[in-house]
């Protein structure tokens, strides 16, 4: 059961404590991706800007818009990378148009866009900041992902605010946005953690929207419930990768 929740503010710090495997998803992609150097890049949910970074090396005479919609995400990022005269750190919604001043050779998006619900318009809204023959590649969360903590969380008759969208509807709705040479791909990459981090991960990573609408007791509680539940401390991620290019001018 989805539902649809305003964004909420992260807490940036402990994120990038825990976030080493998010950040390693984020190398894979840009590893699969072939850059030019002075592309202009847009990172759609930057997050605490440790991909941002990654892709700076990749990019000696290019720029980087590092974009999220945490304020205290942006402000982490701006820690780590803000420096460069490279970069630029934008605070937007991903579900609203994009604030850029002119469009950008490729977006790269990494764990982020399974918290946008509504897919169709997301991807319109990178299609209008991205250039004809530009590109877009992204690892979110698709079909299956981390089925068991959302089973719990019906069996405990809690919503959840993800949108774990399947190849077949992804395809339609990039091609609907106006991308052509689309490759859509699910793949399973479960994460263990150890099992005195399990409350904190979940919290911060994965439970994150649940907590901002309780008290922090009520919060505490529910993580405890959910922890309880696993079977083991793992999360059973599921991805869903995208390569796309948006449409030439000329394209019929």
């Amino acid at each position: 059961m989805t539902d649809r929740r305003p964004a909420r503010e992260w807490d940036a710090d402990l994120y990038d404590a825990l976030s080493t495997p998010l950040t390693a998803r984020g190398i894979a992609l840009l590893d699969r991706v072939s850059f030019r150097p002075s592309d202009r890049v847009l990172d759609a949910g930057c997050g605490t800007g440790r991909v941002s970074a990654a892709l700076l090396e990749r990019l000696p005479a290019g720029e980087v818009i590092a974009l999220d919609g945490s304020a205290a995400m942006v402000d982490r990022a701006r820690a780590l990378v803000g420096d460069d005269p490279r970069v630029t750190l934008v605070r937007a919604d991903l579900g609203e148009p994009l604030p850029l001043a002119s469009p950008v050779d490729a977006v790269v998006s990494t764990s982020t866009l399974h918290w946008v619900p509504e897919h169709p318009r997301l991807f319109r809204n990178l299609a209008a900041v991205i250039r004809p023959g530009g590109s877009l590649h992204v690892d979110c969360g698709g079909e299956g992902n981390i089925g068991e903590v959302v089973e719990i969380l019906g069996d405990l008759g809690e919503s959840h605010p993800w949108f774990f969208s399947g190849v077949a509807e992804t395809e339609t709705a990039l091609a609907d946005a106006g991308f052509r040479d689309v490759r859509v791909w699910l793949s399973d990459d479960p994460v263990a953690v150890a099992p005195d981090r399990l409350e904190d991960y979940l919290a911060t990573v994965v439970l994150g929207t649940h907590l901002a609408e309780r008290s922090a007791d009520a919060g505490r509680k529910l993580v405890r419930r959910v922890a309880s539940r696993m079977t083991v401390p793992r999360f059973d991620y599921v991805r869903l990768n995208i390569d796309a290019r948006r449409a030439s001018a000329t394209a019929s």
